[in-house]
């Protein structure tokens, strides 16, 4: 399944769900994970050499990861890195987005629209009850876009707040 995109003037990107054998579709993950981890949105570090020789064999050793990736003609302009898991509470599979990246020189011209797209047609496609997401507070561009989709706080209660999403590092 692909997904196709366009906004105004810029080359449509085409989305395709990558294979992790596939050595170009390896590459290309790897590649765009590094831009995400390198801008300021993605901590502004590298990835260590070992991050990077793990994470595709790391990713086809998890089975509930999948990784989407944004072409535009032969250039890799995006990807999406997928968790499905089971909302207790929905009763039903979800897609986590863990990361989404479109390459700088393709943001705004409807890369991560494409990407959006085909998650929410892989959603659709195992009945999941919904797509969850993190983003950084700062991040006002991603932040419109994802609101421009009918993505918003994830909230129970008014009265308790926005649920937080926190980590603890090992």
């Amino acid at each position: 399944m692909t997904a196709t995109a366009t906004l105004s003037k810029a080359p449509a990107a085409t989305v395709i769900r990558a294979d992790y054998a596939n050595a170009d579709h390896a590459a290309d993950i790897v590649g765009m994970l590094r831009v995400y981890a390198m801008d300021p949105m993605g901590g502004g570090e590298d990835l260590s050499s070992e991050v990077q020789a793990n994470l595709v064999p790391g990713l086809a050793a998890t089975p509930a990861a999948s990784s989407l990736l944004a072409y535009v003609g032969d250039e890799v302009a995006g990807l999406a890195n997928l968790m499905t898991t089971f909302s207790s509470f929905g009763g039903k599979p979800l897609i986590n987005i863990h990361d989404i990246v479109v390459a700088k020189n393709h943001r705004g011209t409807g890369v991560g629209r494409a990407l959006f797209a085909e998650i929410e047609t892989m959603a659709r496609e195992m009945g999941a009850c919904k797509v969850t997401l993190e983003v950084l507070e700062g991040n006002a561009p991603a932040k419109a876009l994802y609101a421009s989709l009918g993505y918003g706080d994830y909230v129970l209660d008014p009265e308790m707040g926005r649920a937080l999403f926190w980590q603890k590092r090992l």
